[in-house]
């Protein structure tokens, strides 16, 4: 019996050796055990820019949904005939990727990462999540990131939570406070993070203008109050500036090897009737020297439609956006400056909306390299282009899907929200005739969260392309 005992023993022993071993075997020599903050907030801006001006939610999906740029070959997702594995990146990076760093963030001690560290952390949290409900609706909030089957918070609790926790984010920032390295974007300025921080709020305010008026009116409020300002001028616009290859604009890494967008005709065409000086910044003369004008491609085309229209007769997106250092705008200057426009247009703070909205137009202009005064000037007095006080959805909603040009998660959520410009479905679509109002939730929710995903489709309604979002009211 001892025998068996101490043999036993020893067999354990050598098996928990054996494990150790393994443990070591096993254990990168490469990889970082306990991460830097520095490091982590570096790669978030690098992923999410990434993410955001990538193909599969922004040229590939969004840009096409909202007409800005046309497919004129491998024309699917243009005619939304597309599957619920066609938005799992945005879902699968947002989560886990970039909420998963941002808590590594805030869950460090307040060693390992100080409070400027956690409030940049929280307000680039924020953002990632707004993107999530933006395109989706109702999403994992409350439990993301705690429990392997999270629940799914309703699209209101959503942005409310996401307001509170920018009021948290603002009070974590202190331009007195400890230094910030590894911020790629703003070079270490809590100044300038904390004009981010109300300038998302004011995005966010009004995503949920429409149904919660009052509670609006007070988040706006409260942000023009706040003595850290807004982001007051192109130069504080949240952006990501990428270099040479391989760390370039994705839209120029695309383009690299293939050769399958055009710039939309929907936009093309009514640049044109604006004579809106941007069009030589957002596309490119067609290849075809006998072709002396900028001709956009038709949208929701089947291939061989659109293959039709000439490769060469067509116009590429402009140089700008497809050269390597092209920088990813998130936020911007002038989004700022239309959402000014809007509150007072809705009685939410004082001013003067006719205002805004032209600081809105001439910051896009300059923006893209259109400087003269006297071009802006001349742009700003044609009647097509003057603010409308008796519609300033149309107005606003016009200039801002102009302006959003590239910002296609974006340009997509406020195009849905304002309602402007009145696009139509292209001729091949697969809706009939109606065009997308969310993005399907990734095939892997109904497997490995299934519980939940049913829950919040039954909530908020069938996971199909056309199920208005709560925000979405008209």
């Amino acid at each position: 019996m001892k025998k068996n005992i101490v043999a036993a023993f020893v067999l354990v022993f050598a098996l928990a050796s054996c494990n150790s071993q393994l443990d070591d075997i096993n254990t990168n020599p490469n990889a970082t055990e306990h991460p830097l903050p520095a490091y982590l907030l570096t790669g978030t801006l690098k992923q999410g820019a990434d993410l955001y001006w990538g193909a599969d939610n922004n040229f590939n999906s969004s840009l096409l949904f909202v007409q800005q740029w046309a497919k004129i070959q491998y024309t699917e997702p243009d005619r939304y005939d597309v599957s619920n594995t066609s938005f799992t990146t945005l879902w699968n990076t947002g989560y886990a990727t970039l909420i998963t760093d941002l808590n590594t963030i805030l869950n460090f001690t307040d060693q390992e990462a100080h409070s400027n560290y956690k409030g940049v952390a929280l307000a680039l949290r924020s953002w990632v999540f707004q993107l999530l409900t933006d395109a989706y609706g109702d999403i994992p909030y409350s439990e993301a990131g705690q429990k392997t089957t999270p629940k799914y918070d309703a699209q209101r609790d959503v942005y409310l939570g996401l307001l509170n926790d920018l009021k948290t984010a603002q009070s974590l920032l202190s331009t007195s406070g400890e230094k910030i390295e590894g911020d790629v974007v703003y070079d270490g300025s809590i100044a300038k993070w904390k004009k981010f921080v109300n300038s998302l709020r004011l995005r966010i305010a009004l995503r949920i203008a429409d149904r919660e008026s009052d509670l609006a009116k007070q988040e706006v409020t409260a942000v023009v109050a706040d003595a850290a300002g807004l982001i007051d001028n192109n130069a504080g616009n949240f952006q990501f500036v990428y270099t040479s290859s391989p760390q370039q604009n994705p839209a120029s890494a695309w383009f690299e090897t293939r050769d399958d967008f055009r710039v939309s005709k929907t936009l093309v065409d009514k640049l044109k009737a604006l004579s809106d000086p941007r069009l030589a910044v957002y596309a490119q003369l067609p290849t075809d020297e006998s072709v002396t004008t900028y001709v956009g491609a038709a949208n929701g085309l089947s291939n061989s439609e659109a293959n039709n229209q000439g490769f060469a007769k067509t116009s590429k997106p402009g140089t700008y956006f497809l050269t390597s250092e092209s920088p990813a705008v998130i936020l911007s200057y002038a989004e700022v400056q239309f959402s000014l426009a809007e509150a007072v247009a809705r009685g939410f703070i004082s001013g003067n909306a006719d205002t805004y909205y032209k600081e809105g137009i001439t910051a896009s202009l300059k923006q893209f390299g259109v400087t003269d005064a006297t071009v802006i000037a001349t742009y700003l007095l044609q009647p097509a282009v003057l603010y409308n006080a008796a519609n300033y959805k149309e107005s606003i909603g016009l200039q801002k899907w102009i302006a959003f040009y590239g910002q296609g998660l974006d340009a997509f959520a406020e195009w849905r929200r304002l309602d402007y410009p009145q696009l139509t479905a292209g001729v091949s679509t697969v809706l009939d005739g109606k065009m997308p109002s969310r993005f399907f939730y990734p095939g892997t929710e109904q497997s490995l969260n299934g519980i939940n995903y049913k829950l919040a489709v039954s909530s908020q309604g069938p996971d199909l392309l056309t199920t208005r979002l709560w925000f979405d009211v008209n």
